[in-house]
């Protein structure tokens, strides 16, 4: 190989990471920002599981559905697309699960959902694991914010099970996520000023 054709591959793959650390920064943003505004809005309307409180419910995984598909479209290489593609497909079986489970009430939802944030938490993990090196830096946030999902999942199983069941968690549950989002957001800013600093 040339020193000219070397030359070109390292730039392809330098701009390659860099439109990949600039749609993931845009994505992290916008998803902690829809579970904190979806979190505010939930917090109002769920006082029974009527048609409303289970539409939201279900709108909650298809965010994260969406988002799968976008973070799989923005990492064109690495092992974690197929981690990514299968969040999707798990986030949408568990909006089609929540949706027939918020007619029997607060618990079959908590079971549900806490079932989905145990899988979800765990994914969540892998990918940061796959993702931690030079390109995107430190991903604290969401491997921390995976570990937290698979505990409240946990958790959320185990007061479904209880007398007194309530979807009150889920709110905080989105808003923690949301900003473990945004933190992760912030620091691949960060990332990907330095390098842009080391290369000027």
């Amino acid at each position: 190989m040339s020193t000219q054709t070397a030359a070109t591959t390292v730039s392809a793959t330098t701009q390659a990471a860099t439109d990949e650390r600039s749609s993931l920064l845009k994505l992290y943003v916008s998803r902690g920002i829809l579970a904190v505004v979806w979190a505010l809005v939930f917090a109002g309307a769920h006082e029974d599981v009527d048609a409303p409180a289970i539409a939201l419910l279900v709108a909650y995984p298809l965010i994260d559905v969406v988002s799968s598909l976008l973070d799989h479209r923005a990492t064109p290489r690495g092992s974690e697309r197929r981690v990514t593609a299968f969040n999707g497909v798990l986030s949408a079986l568990a909006a089609v699960a929540i949706g027939i489970a918020g007619v029997g009430g607060e618990a079959p939802v908590l079971h549900v959902f806490g079932a989905w944030a145990v899988v979800s938490g765990l994914a969540q993990i892998v990918v940061g694991l796959r993702r931690r090196g030079p390109e995107f830096g430190g991903q604290w946030p969401t491997l921390i914010s995976g570990g937290l999902s698979f505990l409240v999942g946990i958790t959320y199983n185990i007061q479904a099970a209880g007398d007194h069941p309530s979807l009150d968690v889920l709110s905080v549950y989105a808003i923690g996520g949301g900003v473990w989002f945004i933190l992760q957001a912030l620091l691949l800013g960060r990332r990907s000023r330095r390098l842009r600093a080391r290369t000027a």
